[in-house]
């Protein structure tokens, strides 16, 4: 999906520091970048960029390991006017084959390990440039942009073209007023960011939120929960899906004290169970900020930094969004009735790539995003969602399509037919569960399915078990009960 750009690289260095020299950047291998190593830095990237000549509004695709040099090579294609497309690490393959063909990258940025598979599909499909950049500051990418010029003259572009594409599943102004971010002048705020930049979460709230608000951030290769304890007296912002909360409760370290001078925890990108909250409240003090978005939308609400955060809901709509909940004939439906989801504001994206009849069929004709999520409003104004009406999983903060799994095992010798549901899961918020129905006279293996399934997909999409069954449930007029599947299972999931 294309997000638009009203000069957004403009936006974001017009929050750096007076001061350049002050650190901009930790990490967990004790190296410090300055406000100065990123402007000089995304300047020679997007000056090497410029040298390559690419036609106008050209996709640079990035599929690689999580680096400071990987957020300056997003921010130098926003200098350069260039449009950043992400791509998750874990993808294999079959799936780089689509996205590559799909989107038709002028470049390709890999990692060196990668550069062999990655090129031939890059080059296969049209693509003009293919470089690597490793996490440890090699590759091709860097070794060229080292002799470009660290002065560079910023692209004009229009408030309407696009800067990224996302294969997934711009507000982060109002989340810095909304989050009550605080200023340098005011001591300034320090993000822990522990999350992936392939993603929403990680690229355009988290590193968009301290960019914008000139704030430091320690940056974690990974997120690995011992790390985060350790950092945790050094911060005062921490953002998560709700796996990385559990795994930090169940560290004997997060106590109260190592929470002390922390301002903000917030939550998103997946349901937070009730459980995880009130345990978060007993063992740290703190009560997380759980929000809502989608990659189509970025954020649409927010549980409020001061005022009642309600454990269970993500909040209150945020300035400039509307929200509203419809019956199936588009239809408000009172306050506490469940219903469609259905929102409108600046934030919303631009639509679907190379998509026009998709685009129009998910907007309504008074131009509101419908978004596939079931909820309700209370009387308060605090959202709640109660599903979706999209059959979409989310794991760990990743969007996973039973559509796109179900098609992988189908083909699988011997499979007649497949359904993949979501059930809930302590740690993962939710996880698949692959419910298998062999072909007449042939007998499936389970774990061979998965070890198959693994060799193909990102491991993130995987199900988490696997069960052969005779047959599928199905209504009166044959479509799948997946309603019925996703309630035998939920409990085996957990094991």
């Amino acid at each position: 999906m294309p997000a638009a750009s009203a000069n957004l690289y403009h936006h974001l260095r017009q929050a750096f520091p007076a001061d350049l020299e002050t650190c901009a950047v930790e990490t967990d291998a004790g190296q410090l970048y300055s406000w100065r190593d990123l402007e000089r830095g995304t300047a020679m990237l997007a000056n090497f960029l410029q040298s390559l000549e690419l036609p106008e509004g050209s996709r640079i695709a990035v599929q690689v390991d999580k680096s400071v040099e990987a957020l300056m090579l997003y921010l130098a294609i926003l200098r350069a006017g260039y449009v950043f497309l992400p791509l998750n690490t874990a993808y294999q393959s079959a799936e780089m084959e689509y996205f590559i063909g799909n989107a038709e990258p002028a470049v390709v940025v890999c990692s060196t390990a990668n550069f062999g598979w990655v090129s031939t599909l890059a080059f296969q499909a049209g693509t003009r440039w293919v470089f690597t950049l490793n996490d440890d500051r090699t590759g091709s990418l860097l070794e060229r942009a080292a002799h470009a010029s660290d002065q560079h003259e910023v692209a004009v572009k229009q408030a309407d073209d696009v800067a990224v594409i996302i294969y997934t599943s711009g507000n982060a102004r109002v989340l810095k007023d909304y989050w009550a971010w605080r200023s340098p002048a005011e001591g300034g705020d320090v993000l822990i960011h522990a999350l992936p930049i392939f993603h929403v979460h990680g690229l355009f709230v988290a590193i968009h939120g301290a960019l914008i608000n000139g704030s430091k951030m320690i940056w974690l290769a990974r997120f690995e929960p011992k790390t985060v304890l350790r950092y945790l007296p050094q911060a005062s912002v921490f953002m998560g899906v709700p796996t990385l909360y559990v795994r930090l409760l169940n560290e004997p370290g997060l106590t109260q004290e190592v929470t002390r001078h922390m301002r903000l925890f917030i939550s998103g990108s997946a349901p937070l169970l009730m459980d995880t909250f009130k345990a978060w409240q007993r063992r740290t003090g703190h009560t997380i900020l759980e929000r809502y978005g989608m990659s189509e939308t970025i954020m649409l609400t927010s549980n409020p930094y001061l005022g009642e955060r309600q454990g269970g809901t993500v909040g209150l709509p945020l300035p400039g969004v509307s929200l509203r909940v419809v019956d199936g004939q588009g239809a408000a439906v009172p306050g506490g009735e469940i219903g469609d989801i259905q929102v409108k504001g600046p934030n919303v994206f631009a639509g679907y790539w190379r998509m026009p009849e998709k685009t129009a069929e998910e907007f309504t004709l008074d131009g509101f995003f419908k978004t596939g999520d079931v909820g309700k409003i209370d009387a308060q104004g605090y959202v709640t969602i109660v599903g979706r009406s999209k059959d979409l999983i989310i794991s760990g903060g990743y969007n996973v399509y039973p559509a796109e799994l179900e098609s992988f095992i189908n083909d699988l010798p011997g499979v007649q037919e497949s359904a993949v549901v979501g059930v809930p899961h302590p740690d993962f918020g939710e996880v698949g569960v692959a419910l298998v129905v062999p072909r007449q006279g042939v007998q499936l293996d389970a774990k061979h399915i998965l070890d198959q399934l693994k060799a193909t997909l990102a491991h993130y999409k995987v199900p988490k078990q696997c069960h052969v069954l005779a047959d599928l449930p199905r209504n009166t007029m044959g479509k799948v009960q997946k309603n019925l599947l996703r309630q035998q299972f939920a409990c085996s999931s957990n094991s």
